[in-house]
């Protein structure tokens, strides 16, 4: 990152090939981005522009408007990145929408830690979220806004999950996504790798006879989510120490992005029994 001067490039038309990555964002959300994202709103670029973010910003795309509230974000770019400007109703169609915002970046994704990397000199007070079938975008945003607030160690993310970097993910967590270390791998290899770093490992599940309230750990825990509706299969299950959260008025689960502010709330605030 760098203090640059604003040097803005004015965009007039909405086929100027040079904001061809910004273009009909909804569609090509869907398709993919080979290995970049957009980054949408003043709190997420800020996010991605700060010297938190694991992601590098490439470039900017603003309304006329917002150009001046974001200078330090601006003067805080890489020198290769260009910042494109534009009037909303231009931004509008680039967009392919209404862009309230007026606010937006290409980031590129930064490579995935291997998940031995993350599991490497394990403390006793670290807590990893491990997310089992997540495939809806705005849970994923949850997981990752709460797994930042409270301080986890890192998310891994199971094969079948959603990308996290899928734009409205990203909006959700408030940019948590840009800055918190993940790693994507098969369930059972995120599990035989917790079990070896003896990373106590806990199932959430209404089925569960243990209460969280309960519950209180020994050293470094990971709680593992499943999706709403399914939740985590029986074979996840069965090798984990299952847990619930006690539910009153015929209620059995919570959704599993509160379920996770919850649980990583308990886990991160009672004191390590002896």
């Amino acid at each position: 990152m760098g203090n640059r001067t604003i040097e803005p490039i004015i965009v007039e038309d909405p086929e100027d090939p040079r904001v061809a990555a910004y273009r009909d964002i909804r569609e090509r959300d869907l398709t993919g981005r080979q290995g970049l994202f957009i980054a949408e709103g003043e709190v997420v670029v800020r996010g991605l522009a700060s010297g938190a973010s694991r992601c590098r910003p490439l470039s900017l795309l603003l309304a006329e408007k917002r150009v001046a509230a974001l200078d330090d974000v601006i003067r805080a770019l890489p020198a290769d990145a260009p910042v494109y400007v534009a009037r909303q109703a231009v931004l509008d169609r680039i967009a392919g929408f209404e862009l309230h915002r007026g606010i937006l970046a290409l980031g590129e994704k930064p490579a995935p830690p291997p998940l031995q990397a993350l599991l490497a000199d394990v403390a006793a007070d670290d807590v990893f979220v491990v997310a089992s079938g997540i495939g809806n975008h705005d849970n994923m945003g949850g997981l990752f806004r709460n797994a930042a607030a409270f301080g986890a160690r890192a998310v891994l993310l199971d094969s079948t999950c959603c990308d996290p970097f899928y734009r409205k993910a990203i909006r959700v967590s408030v940019g948590a996504v840009l800055r918190t270390p993940f790693a994507v791998a098969p369930s059972s290899d995120i599990l035989d790798a917790l079990t070896r770093a003896r990373v106590e490992v806990l199932a959430l599940t209404p089925s569960a006879g243990q209460r969280l309230a309960d519950y209180r750990r020994k050293g470094p825990v990971a709680v593992v989510l499943g999706s709403e509706g399914p939740g985590l299969p029986q074979a996840v299950i069965d090798r984990c120490r299952p847990i619930g959260i006690a539910m009153a008025g015929g209620f059995d689960s919570l959704n599993v992005a509160a379920t996770s502010a919850v649980a990583l709330h308990h886990l991160t605030t009672t004191v390590l029994e002896a």
